[in-house]
């Protein structure tokens, strides 16, 4: 792994610490870097990868790797990136899979960031400058509704609102087999998987993740359901049905078959954001966003019914 490389014991006054605080501390970092190099798998203690809210504790040696810094790619308009919403406080997206939120280390394609800025369309300045305007995320892989703050309000009041999960977000998965019960959650803890600082899996010191669905439709060897995210956890919803034995059909990586996301014309897993409830920061009114399942999905979705 290339980058500057820190062995760090832990302070005595930064004993009993949550890793995101005590490493922008000790590095002279932004809580918001330091948490970023902890999801990123580049923070270790006596071997363990770090998770954000670990506690620091006095025998731990400190193993932190910070990458270096790639130059962000010049802003581009994403084809197929749809405007749903706008006024002065926010933007409303439809994103397409292989869009990633805003610029990382670990990201250098086309963002939703880049694509409003090279469409003309000013975004809050506050954050981090590469996720100007971003107060929440779906994964690259993932399509659907987004929310981007154009306002300094807007931008405060939603992280706010994201953070303390009055939010309500939900997607529609196409799943492997028939599901049952028809309706339930799903509440399993969710972590790193060892060594790979990407893929996640079920285990007793994950972080508290809850997963409530309802199956809308079957198939001969599949079901679509309805999923609302109680939290909001990497990968939650593509772990949590990969754990109870139905992954997401294209996800090959949580145990999908290759055969059938074939069959499909799947390249992805078959998941959408397909509505985000709000309290909209400027008229303090609830608004709701939808948007359809993306041309991709929607023609596996044809195959399976035909």
């Amino acid at each position: 792994m290339s980058g500057e490389r820190h062995y760090l014991p832990v302070p005595d006054a930064l004993i009993g610490q949550r890793a995101d605080a005590a490493l922008a501390r000790m590095l002279g970092l932004s809580r918001t870097k330091a948490a970023d190099l902890i999801e990123g798998g580049h923070a270790y203690a006596d071997g363990v990868q770090l998770a954000r809210s670990t506690k620091l504790t006095a025998s731990m040696l400190l193993d932190v790797t910070i990458p270096q810094e790639k130059p962000a790619p010049p802003d581009i308009v994403v084809a197929g990136m749809r405007i749903i919403y706008e006024d002065d406080d926010i933007i409303v997206v439809d994103k397409p899979a292989g869009v990633a939120a805003h610029f990382s280390s670990g990201w250098s394609g086309p963002t939703v960031v880049g694509s409003l800025r090279a469409s003309g369309y000013r975004v809050c300045k506050l954050g981090p400058t590469e996720r100007e305007g971003i107060v929440h995320r779906l994964d690259v892989g993932t399509s659907g509704i987004m929310v981007v703050s154009r306002s300094d309000r807007a931008y405060r009041d939603l992280k706010r609102a994201f953070k303390e999960r009055e939010v309500t977000k939900k997607y529609q998965a196409l799943v492997h087999g028939i599901v049952s019960p028809p309706v339930g959650t799903i509440d399993a803890p969710i972590g790193h998987c060892g060594g790979d600082q990407w893929k996640m899996k079920i285990r007793n010191d994950g972080k508290h993740a809850v997963t409530h669905y309802d199956v809308i439709e079957e198939f001969d060897k599949a079901s679509l359901v309805d999923v609302t995210l109680e939290t909001g956890r990497t990968h939650q919803i593509r772990v949590h049905f990969s754990a109870i034995g139905h992954p997401l059909l294209g996800d090959l990586i949580y145990g999908a078959s290759r055969e059938e996301a074939e069959r499909l014309g799947l390249i992805r897993q078959w998941l959408h954001a397909s509505e985000l409830t709000f309290i909209h920061p400027g008229t303090a009114e609830p608004v709701t966003f939808t948007a359809p399942p993306a041309p991709e999905l929607a023609h596996a979705l044809e195959l399976l019914r035909s």
